[in-house]
């Protein structure tokens, strides 16, 4: 599945979402995931946690596995945060006149995504728990066997 296309026709779906480079953040992404890793959702916006922040772009993918958060910088390197099933707490929502932005809670940090569409809010929201739900169901079932 290609990332940056998902990546793509989420910013199109949600046009006040503020994201650049995509396509660079969606290889960073790309590089990480294993062959048996099935995508499940994208998203892209800012990866900090104030709205007046405007250059930390970032592509968020979540798998049949964890979640991934790639960042490709300006000049070199990259930025990646995976969250795995067993580290993820819950995800919040905060939303304002025009943005909104999500907040990542796991065992050891937060992880907060800006400038996103306030329209895509439920989107996210929904789509991130039914995938972590689902993830935590099949490891507790993998665990019993």
């Amino acid at each position: 599945m290609n990332i940056y296309n998902n990546a793509l026709k989420f910013k199109k779906r949600y046009p006040w979402t503020i994201a650049f480079r995509l396509k660079k953040h969606a290889k960073v992404v790309q590089d990480v995931i294993d062959k048996d890793e099935k995508v499940l959702y994208t998203f892209c916006g800012q990866r900090n946690d104030t709205h007046s922040m405007l250059f930390d772009s970032c592509v968020v993918v979540a798998t049949n596995k964890r979640i991934i958060v790639g960042e490709k910088r300006a000049l070199f390197g990259y930025y990646l945060v995976t969250i795995s099933t067993e580290l993820f707490n819950d995800l919040k929502i905060n939303t304002g006149l025009i943005w909104g932005r999500i907040e990542i809670d796991t065992v050891k940090e937060n992880l907060f995504i800006s400038n996103v569409d306030k329209k895509a809010m439920d989107e996210i929201e929904t789509n991130i728990h039914e995938i972590m739900l689902k993830n935590k169901k099949r490891l507790r079932e993998k665990k019993e066997l």
